[in-house]
């Protein structure tokens, strides 16, 4: 059975905007919906907050920081945020929509992945948390779940629900949050979190990826959390035979139980991972796990498999040199020339002869290694080494440092090498020049003064000055036009990274205040609810009230509320009081008929005349018993 059909938010219209199709995914804190912008007619993924969650301020506080804190990092490996808002008492994000499958389905039905898979997904997983490092936030809940792959093999993390600033972290008193497989110890010991918890998290990720299991089990979560502080995560190669060197120091280097013996932040480890990838050969990059199932064992693709054809996709074995092998040439030795006569007078020359054809085979083997192999040599890695440092490697290797250019980078350091040409683990003949790529970090532009310009004009500028516009958030405003900016963060002249998003606070116009209209004529309430600049829309459903028939029941917002001119204002019709019918009380004692009257559903009161003022029974009622009357009017008891 479908259960979004039982979802009351699908089939609804969000905001006026978003159109919620199908349910996606249940969490602790909301969900997360596939949706459909009207406005811009683009699918994308609306996150609501459950409802009760919704009226505690402290909840409703970190969801948005949510919003805020992604939405501040314009990166292509990180789930965009497009909006925030509230509808009623829905809170929501409106964020990217990424069609295909998490990780943790992945290793759901392949069990584990070939070590170039576990590096193509980690890499972009760092680079994205590097991004959010740099820009100050932690992630605080790094986990298979948490890593969306496309049906177009992008790599996207997402759910930074746990994120947190580094500048406010403090202790978690009575939670850890995040997922205990993935805790770092350090978030066990004394619930802090900075860049090198995510660190930890990923590194047991790759472990679970390379392995197929996850490095400590236990038959609770508290054996989970006693292992990660007391246990090292063991080596990759111990549940897989065979597993290369630089895979082993690479988990070794994320899952440090010191947070200090760890790279300091995503960035780090992202360059000791392409370390660790050039320094394999395509055989140790290739090899398949014992855990993977067998169409990843015999190299076939699946065409129903989840993981995207850019992870699964065989390739050639590149020789050393980085062309295709094709097949292996070997050298034999040529065949026997047949025995010459000697003449009549000749001298025997056998040995001298086999002395010369030994030497003759020794000199063409070493022609032949020098021409294919001796006069090589392989580039060594220098990835996220100074060009200084890059420069001794090359020398030592016997290799010349070519040209030097520069480029922006938002996730290498300042002053490191990026890539090389040709690329690290390549054969080049000896002395010949290698080409760097330097980073000069990240590029920076400032923000632009975008007060009182439209929204639409504003985007445009930003991305003008190459900056990309994030999260628009609405405020009422006496003095900006409605749909046009009051500010921005970070504020204008703020120098930031190339390619940053910058949120936009625009203005809902002057706020108009709703008037209370319950009671009056539909009408009347109509007009004026548009003279006040409001548009009204009535409620199918009528309801019985303590209204007449045809009268405003109830008006949503309440009055006293503030919208912007243009909103709209719905309306519930009256159908009268409801009927009741009246209890027959005559005879009774007084106590006992203004029970009885009561607990129907009506006021009482008493006409006790001259005559009645000691007496006890009741004589008559204003409304005949078995005759109905509108619940909640009064009922006059005769009393002699």
């Amino acid at each position: 059975m479908d259960t979004t059909l039982q979802d009351p938010l699908v089939g609804q219209v969000l905001d006026g905007r978003y159109r919620v199709d199908a349910r996606i995914a249940v969490g602790g804190m909301a969900t997360v919906y596939r949706a459909l912008d009207t406005r811009l007619d683009r699918v994308l993924a609306v996150k609501v907050m459950h409802p009760a969650l919704a009226a505690d301020g402290t909840f409703v506080d970190r969801f948005i920081r949510e919003a805020k804190s992604v939405a501040r990092l314009a990166h292509p490996n990180v789930v965009q945020v497009f909006d925030q808002g509230t509808d009623g008492t829905y809170v929501y994000l409106a964020m990217e929509y990424v069609a295909g499958c998490t990780l943790r389905d992945v290793l759901r039905e392949r069990g584990a992945l070939r070590p170039r898979a576990a590096l193509d997904i980690l890499e972009p997983v760092l680079a994205a948390l590097g991004a959010a490092h740099r820009a100050g936030f932690v992630h605080r809940d790094m986990k298979p779940e948490n890593v969306l792959i496309g049906d177009d093999g992008r790599v996207k993390v997402a759910d930074f629900g746990l994120v947190r600033s580094m500048d406010t972290v403090t202790h978690t008193n009575d939670t850890v949050l995040g997922t205990v497989s993935y805790l770092a110890p350090e978030q066990i010991e004394h619930g802090t979190s900075d860049p090198r918890a995510d660190v930890y998290a990923c590194g047991v990720v790759l472990y679970e990826m390379l392995t197929g299991d996850r490095p400590h089990a236990g038959d609770s979560p508290a054996v989970v959390l006693y292992k990660h502080i007391h246990e090292d995560v063991p080596p990759p190669s111990a549940a897989v035979p065979g597993l290369a060197g630089p895979l082993d120091e690479l988990t070794a280097a994320a899952t440090a139980r010191a947070p200090e013996s760890r790279p300091y932040d995503a960035v780090a480890l992202l360059a000791v991972a392409r370390e660790a990838r050039a320094a394999l050969t395509e055989e140790q990059l290739d090899a398949v796990p014992p855990r993977a199932t067998e169409g990843d064992r015999d190299g076939s693709e699946d065409r129903t498999s989840v993981i995207p054809r850019s992870l699964t996709v065989p390739l050639g074995r590149p020789g050393e040199d980085g062309s295709e092998v094709l097949h292996t040439s070997v050298l034999e030795s040529p065949a026997p020339l047949p025995p010459r006569r000697r003449g009549p007078g000749g001298r025997r020359r056998g040995p001298l002869a086999l002395v010369i054809v030994v030497l003759l085979v020794l000199g063409v083997s070493t022609g032949v290694w020098y021409i294919n192999s001796g006069q090589f040599t392989k580039v060594p890695p220098v990835l996220a080494k100074t060009q200084s440092e890059a420069g001794k490697k090359l020398s030592d290797a016997g290799l010349k440092l070519g040209e030097v250019t520069h480029r922006y980078s938002d996730t290498v350091d300042r002053g490191t090498v990026i890539s090389t040409d040709p690329k690290p683990g390549s054969r080049v003949r000896d002395h010949a020049p290698v080409a760097l790529v330097v980073s000069d970090g990240p590029e920076t532009v400032r923000v632009p003064g975008l007060g009182g310009v439209a929204l639409d004009e504003a985007r445009a500028r930003l991305k003008k000055d190459g900056l990309e516009p994030g999260m628009v958030t609405r405020e009422f405003s006496e003095d900006v036009a409605k749909g046009s900016v009051i500010g921005t963060d970070p504020a204008a002249g703020t120098e930031r990274r190339a390619g940053a998003a910058v949120a936009l606070t625009v203005s809902k116009g002057s706020p108009v205040d709703v008037p209370d209209v319950t009671g009056e004529d539909l009408a009347d309430a109509r007009q004026e609810l548009q003279d006040a600049g409001l548009k009204v829309k009535v409620a199918a459903a009528q309801v019985n009230s303590e209204f007449d028939k045809g009268q405003v029941a109830a008006q949503s917002p309440r009055a006293d509320s503030q919208l912007a001119e243009g909103d709209t204002v719905t309306l519930t019709v009256s159908k009268g009081p409801e009927q009741v019918e009246v209890p027959d009380v005559v005879g009774q004692s007084v106590d006992d008929a203004t029970s009885a009257l009561e607990n129907a559903g009506f006021q009482v009161e008493e006409d006790r005349g001259l005559l009645g003022l000691f007496g006890d029974t009741v004589k008559g009622q204003s409304v005949k018993g078995g005759q109905t009357a509108a619940k909640g009017s009064t009922i006059t008891l005769k009393i002699r």
